[in-house]
């Protein structure tokens, strides 16, 4: 990636992001807009969602195949838009598959240059060690299912498209935990209840963390730039232990809770250790970051 492509990630777009109210969404229209780039931001409501954008409730599962066009042939289009995240056995994700695929099919064929999905480590199902764009997946929940033929689908119908297409694959996310769902989001209401222990695992298994914020900025500049593509990491590659991140969460937050280990056992279809590979999306930020000096 050299300078001169850099030119073309540094050049000012018109981006639309769906899902742009939900708990990743927000913070990346946010980082866009810092960036200085036009923000279309697609949702039902936007509650948290930054002024600066352009908010636009125009229903993109439609199937329309003028879609393109409606949503203001935007340069890139970075796709979050997915029901239920959370609950990974909704039979929303299989029900509303078909949505996502024409929604993406509709804007390629109208023309659209580039565009980033929102993936998901549960694509891959159970693994030790690091994960990377090669790693077989074999799902274990609705949502890593509908993920991965999501992914397959995509990836497949763009191989000779002169669209780019970036899978950008998430892992173990914090921050913002008033919006999340996670263990830290079930700590801070605990704490906010003004409970002083908090039932847990061994905490034994080690994630791959990565703060919301920093995630949103790995999706922004991933998206913005067209050498890297195909199945992108989007994390840290630094694996930690659970117990070991939720403790520090909990001084980090100055909070009076207590974890009581072994509480609950240790679910027997959780990895003891899984990772990104974080090459590639280091190779991105590190470009960006040159260009900027």
């Amino acid at each position: 990636m050299d300078r001169l492509e850099l030119k073309g990630l540094m050049r000012v777009k018109k981006i639309l992001v769906t899902g742009a109210a939900g708990y990743i969404g927000c913070h990346v229209v946010k980082e866009l807009l810092d960036m200085g780039h036009e923000v279309i931001a697609s949702d039902l409501n936007f509650k948290g969602v930054d002024e600066r954008a352009t908010f636009c409730t125009l229903p993109i599962f439609t199937g329309s195949t003028d879609i393109y066009n409606q949503l203001g042939r935007p340069d890139v289009c970075i796709h979050l838009a997915w029901r239920d995240g959370f609950v990974h056995n909704s039979s929303l994700h299989m029900s509303e598959l078909s949505n996502h695929i024409v929604f993406c099919q509709n804007m390629i064929a109208g023309g659209l240059k580039s565009l980033s999905v929102m993936g998901t480590m549960h694509e891959i199902g159970y693994w030790e060690g690091a994960i990377d764009e090669n790693t077989p997946c074999k799902p274990l929940s609705q949502y890593g299912i509908a993920k991965n033929a999501f992914r397959q689908s995509l990836l497949l119908s763009t191989a000779n498209s002169e669209c780019k297409v970036h899978w950008l694959r998430a892992y173990y996310i914090t921050g913002d935990d008033i919006r999340g769902s996670s263990i830290f989001s079930k700590i801070t209401q605990a704490a906010l209840n003004n409970k002083t222990e908090f039932p847990f695992t061994t905490g034994k298994n080690r994630y791959d963390f990565i703060d919301v914020d920093d995630l949103a900025r790995m999706i922004a500049v991933a998206s913005l730039q067209d050498e890297e593509t195909g199945i992108i990491n989007v994390c840290t590659g630094e694996p930690m232990s659970l117990a070991e991140r939720v403790e520090k969460f909990i001084s980090d937050h100055h909070f009076d809770i207590k974890l009581i280990y072994g509480a609950f056992p240790d679910r027997p279809y959780d990895s003891p250790g899984v990772w990104g590979d974080a090459a590639r999306i280091r190779k991105i930020m590190a470009a960006y970051e040159d260009g900027k000096a």
